[in-house]
């Protein structure tokens, strides 16, 4: 057909690109002047997922928004009121602190919607994290996880490394 009505099956996150781990001493603070070197587009079927594709992409060595090298932030109020490259790390950090979602508001700004997708993220990591046995670990689970972007190397990092393993040696 020539026309048809097009379906809404998939978002598009767009993140800018900030090279300011080349300069030693930098102010990482952003500003609505600077310009990035450059951006990421990721795509998914939920912005949990196109977030997190779009944050294993930028280049900082992350995994996506959870069971990353761990970030210190020494004052995370500040990294919150403050935008920076990596603010959005500060904001899982406070998530996972369990941060009301309303005082994150507050102090960044962002959106309540995108707080709360974030948070989506978090819960899972902690559900994730709360299973103990690899017989639990479901087929649901899996689906769940992957609808929310988690990337193998996540769930391996979050559940896999946790769980004792018994090798069996064949001669």
């Amino acid at each position: 057909m020539a026309c048809f009505e097009p379906a809404l099956d998939y978002v598009v996150v767009k993140i800018p690109r900030w090279d300011l781990n080349k300069f030693h001493g930098v102010n990482r603070e952003i500003g609505s002047s600077m310009k990035s070197v450059g951006e990421v587009m990721a795509i998914g079927r939920s912005f949990e997922e196109a977030i997190q594709k779009g944050l294993r992409m930028i280049g900082q060595g992350m995994h996506g928004l959870v069971a990353n090298p761990k970030l210190h932030f020494s004052n995370l109020e500040d990294a919150l009121a403050h935008p920076t490259d990596q603010r959005i790390f500060a904001v899982a950090e406070a998530l996972e602190k369990g941060w009301n979602i309303s005082k994150i508001h507050e102090l960044t700004k962002i959106d309540i919607w995108f707080l709360e997708k974030l948070d989506n993220i978090i819960q899972l990591k902690n559900k994730l994290e709360s299973i103990k046995r690899l017989e639990w670990f479901d087929k649901e689970i899996m689906l769940e996880a992957k609808q929310k972007g988690f990337s193998d190397f996540q769930l391996a990092r979050l559940f896999l490394i946790r769980m004792p393993v018994r090798l069996k040696i064949i001669n």
